[in-house]
Formats: C-alpha cells, sequence, structure tokens
C-alpha cells in the first residue's frame, strides 16, 4: 500500500504549459501546417463592427468557418461578401486563443462561378428595383442638342475614340472626359465618384457642367463588366441631375447601371447617336422650314389681298347711297312753291264766294278780319315753312353725315395701308437677304482670287498652254505649232524652235520659245 503511494502518478513526466504558452503553440502549428490557402463554401452571417473590421462565416452542409477582413484590407476585396453568395476566399489561418477560437483571415473574395454571379445580379436586381431606383417615371429627357457632353471611360481605350469620332461627324459638341478604370476592383468606385464629381460642377464656372453623362465601355466577360453591377454605380446613376446615358458592353450586355440610366444605349456609337443630332440635317430641315414660312407668308398675303378685293367690288358706291334722297328732296323743293300758290288761290276763291252773299259793311268787317287772320297766317306760315324747309334740309345733312360715316371707304383704306405695310416689311426682308447672299459671294470671290493660279503668276510664274490644254513637259511643247503662254499681266504667242534649229527659209515674226 505504502509503495503504490510513493510510486509517481501516471503521466507526472509530460511537459507543463502555461495557457498563454498552449495557445500560441496552437497558432504556430496552425498557421505553419495550412499557410496561405483558398475555401469555397456559401457566406452566412456578415457582420461589420465599428472599428471597421469585417467579419462573416463561410459553411457548407455540416460546418462553419469563422473570416476575418481587417479595415485595411477591405479596399482591397474585389467581391464584397453578402449573405447566401457562394464564394472562394483566401487567405491564412490563425489563431485566436482569448476565445479558443480559430478562424481564417480574409484578403481576397471572388464569385465562385457565373451562375453564382448572376444570382447576386438579380437578387441586387430585385432590391434595387423594390426601392425604386429602376421606376421609368424618374428617368429624364434627354437635351436634343447639349453644350458639353461629359464622358466616363477609360481614356486609353477604343471607346473614346469611336465616341469623338462619331460626334465629329455628326454634330461638333464641347466633350469632357473622366477618366476611370472600367474593370477590376478599383472600376465601381471611380465610375460613382466620376457621376457624382459632374454632378457637383457648378454652372457657369471655370470648368463648364455637362449637360449629358455617357457612360461607356467595351464588351467583356461578365467578371471584367462586373464594376458597373455594383450597387454603389446604380445609386449614383439613378441620384445623378443630369441626363445619363448607359452605354456599357455590346448589346447583348446587360449591367444594373443600365436599368438605373435614363437611356440604355447597345454601344458606345449608338451612345454618341443618341446624344447629338445631324448637323446637316438640322440645316437641311431648318432651310426647308424657312422656304415653307416664305411661302406661308405669301400666299397669306395674297389671299388677303384677293378678299380685300371681293369686299371691295360688293360693297356699293357712295354716291349711289345718296341718290335717292337727293332725288326725294329736289322733287319737294319743286312741289312745295306751286303747292303754296294753289292753297292761296283756293282760299281765295272761297273767300270771294262768301263776301258775294254778305252786305257791304259786314263784308268788309269781316273781309277786313279775314285779311287780318290771312295777314296772321301768312305771318305765322313763312317762319313755320321756312323752319320746316330748314329742319328737313337738315335731317337730309345728317342722313348724309351717317351715309358719309358709315362708309367703307375708311375700312379699306386702313387694309391698304396695312397691305402696304406688309410689302414694305418683305421688301426690306428681300432687300436684307439680296445684300447678305451678296456679301456672301463677294466673300467666296476673294476666296477664289486667294486661290487661285494668277496670285503664283504675280510672283514670276507663267502658263504654258498647247491647243487649249496646260503643257508640263518640253516634248509636249517641242510637237506643238503654237505656244501661248499667260503671264501676270497678258498673254504671249511664240512658236517652238526645231530640234534642227531655226529654218533659214522660214523667217518667224515672234520670237520663239527655246
Amino acid at each position: 500500500m505504502s509503495d503504490l503511494i510513493d510510486d509517481p502518478l501516471p503521466g507526472r513526466n509530460l511537459p507543463e504549459y502555461t495557457v498563454s504558452e498552449i495557445s500560441g503553440e496552437v497558432k504556430r502549428t496552425l498557421e505553419g501546417a495550412f499557410g496561405r490557402i483558398r475555401v469555397r463554401g456559401e457566406v452566412g452571417r456578415v457582420f461589420r463592427a465599428r472599428s471597421g473590421h469585417l467579419y462573416f462565416d463561410i459553411k457548407d452542409e455540416r460546418n462553419v468557418l469563422a473570416c476575418t477582413t481587417w479595415k485595411g484590407q477591405i479596399a482591397g476585396l474585389s467581391v464584397m461578401p453578402e449573405e447566401g453568395l457562394e464564394v472562394i476566399v483566401t487567405g491564412r489561418m490563425t489563431a485566436f486563443g482569448g476565445q479558443s477560437k480559430y478562424n481564417l483571415n480574409v484578403d481576397e473574395v471572388a464569385v465562385a462561378g457565373q451562375g453564382a454571379l448572376m444570382a447576386l445580379l438579380e437578387k441586387r436586381k430585385k432590391q434595387l428595383a423594390a426601392e425604386g431606383l429602376f421606376d421609368p417615371a424618374r428617368k429624364k429627357k434627354l437635351p436634343f442638342l447639349p453644350r458639353v457632353i461629359g464622358v466616363v471611360t477609360s481614356p486609353s481605350g477604343a471607346v473614346i475614340r469611336d465616341i469623338l469620332h462619331r460626334l465629329r461627324d455628326r454634330f461638333p459638341r464641347r466633350v469632357l472626359i473622366w477618366p476611370v478604370a472600367v474593370q477590376g476592383k478599383d472600376c465601381a468606385g471611380e465610375v460613382a465618384r466620376a457621376i457624382e464629381g459632374f454632378n457637383r460642377l457648378a454652372p457657369g464656372g471655370p470648368l463648364p457642367r455637362p449637360d449629358l453623362i455617357i457612360v461607356a465601355r467595351g464588351g467583356g466577360s461578365v467578371e471584367d463588366l462586373w464594376g458597373f453591377n455594383e450597387e454603389i454605380v446604380a445609386r449614383a446613376a439613378a441620384a445623378s441631375q443630369i441626363p445619363l446615358i448607359s452605354a456599357v458592353g455590346h448589346e447583348t450586355d446587360t449591367t444594373l447601371i443600365d436599368y438605373a440610366a435614363d437611356k440604355r444605349a447597345p454601344t458606345p456609337t449608338a451612345a454618341a447617336e443618341m446624344a447629338v443630332p445631324v448637323r446637316l440635317e438640322l440645316l437641311a430641315w431648318c432651310d426647308d422650314m424657312g422656304a415653307r414660312l416664305r411661302r406661308a407668308a405669301t400666299d397669306a398675303i395674297a389671299r388677303r389681298h384677293q378678299r380685300l378685293a371681293d369686299l371691295a367690288r360688293a360693297l356699293p358706291r357712295p354716291d349711289s347711297l345718296l341718290e335717292g334722297p337727293r332725288q326725294r328732296l329736289d322733287r319737294a323743293a319743286e312741289a312745295l312753291p306751286d303747292a303754296l300758290i294753289r292753297g292761296v288761290q283756293v282760299r281765295r276763291l272761297r273767300l270771294s264766294e262768301i263776301s258775294g252773299s254778305l252786305r257791304p259793311a259786314t263784308l268788309r268787317r269781316m273781309t277786313a278780319q279775314e285779311r287780318r287772320r290771312l295777314q296772321d297766317l301768312s305771318a305765322r306760315l313763312s317762319p313755320a315753312l321756312a323752319r320746316a324747309t330748314a329742319t328737313r334740309q337738315e335731317r337730309l345733312r345728317a342722313h348724309v353725315r351717317r351715309l358719309a360715316a358709315a362708309r367703307p371707304d375708311r375700312d379699306i383704306r386702313r387694309r391698304r395701308e396695312d397691305l402696304d405695310r406688309l410689302a414694305h416689311r418683305l421688301a426690306t426682308a428681300a432687300r436684307t437677304g439680296l445684300e447678305r447672299w451678296r456679301r456672301q459671294l463677294e466673300a467666296t470671290d476673294r476666296l477664289r482670287e486667294t486661290l487661285s493660279y494668277k496670285a503664283t503668276l504675280a510672283r514670276g510664274y507663267a502658263v504654258v498652254r498647247a491647243g487649249g490644254e496646260v503643257v508640263t513637259t518640253r516634248a509636249r511643247a517641242a510637237r506643238a505649232r503654237t505656244l501661248d503662254i499667260e503671264f501676270r499681266d497678258g498673254h504671249l504667242t511664240a512658236r517652238p524652235e526645231p530640234p534642227g534649229g531655226p529654218d533659214p527659209a522660214e523667217q518667224p515674226e515672234q520670237g520663239t520659245l527655246f
């Protein structure tokens, strides 16, 4: 019994570790055994601490692996882990003795396969659509002719050359280029900052604010275009106060910025065609509208002139309106004296008849009374007759004045004055147009004189012609019978010398060229 007590306990010879020592040994063993590894799995819980560090889990059907990305490593991630996304993470295994846990320090996250990318894209698309970022009602109308166009793209690719070439062909405009990375981990942030930067430019500032933004990139794989599927890019495009055209990829490529933009172009060249109209077509349209306006003005003036002439023919003449009243007045004036005389005669005859049946004294008395009454009546009749005649004449004059006031010649005169003013304006416009065309013709003639070969003649050169054609070689000149030489101040006709020298039998009347 005592021997058993004195014997050492089994395992008493194993080394002893402190808690920190064993934790350090486990950490060194774990890091040395695995080193840098890649792990594939589905993202579980994702948590970002207030310190800026990112904590998330990678899991499969049975196990979970805790992952940590420190604050300084987050900027280097090409894909931010999201719950439910299948990814491949790269990092180093390590242990945390404070909680007796091990985890994977992740410095790179990649989506595991195109199917996972499309699933993530569809998830983001539904989320942003639910927020109203793709609502057609919030999309802005593109300006018809922007003065300044901002282009967000790579400055070294073929895309910007295609856009500039297409704009130069259709309608040259001022272009501001914001260079960005169009793929890789820096793509999303730079594109979003470029859109926000264009919107922050103040109108009328030293750097003009664009009237239109084009975000452009050539075609590529889903991974190459993934930067334009990031949520930060879609939100920047939706928040842009400047109308925005998305021209990312080819016609079959679709990214989230296409849904958030105000207009989607299948190619960068098509975006340039959407941005500006064709200048020559606009000039032709303006000329056509000007011709139509001139024809419409000419037709309107002609129609109004014809209408005025028709109305003038339909109106009665002023003399015809006064003929009837004048005739009635003349007849009344002619009949009035005869009527007065007949009335006096009738009354005198009646008086004679009455006086024959009366006694002389009574007759004289009655005659005196009637004479006095007749005198009174005569005295009263003359002013009344004069007043009646004057009243009728005044009424006739008033009637004539009313007819004269209602005459249509004033309206005709006013319309004729309007027609004269329109004719004067038309003549002025014609003179102005002829003067402008004359100045253009003079400028063109001056340009012709500047480019003409005659300016070269003034410097001592000459033009040699044979048979109306310009001679440029000595052999051609030697074959010609006569040569016409044009100098600065006139022409000279010369005869070339034969190859064997001048013929003595022929004495030329003028000098020879050779």
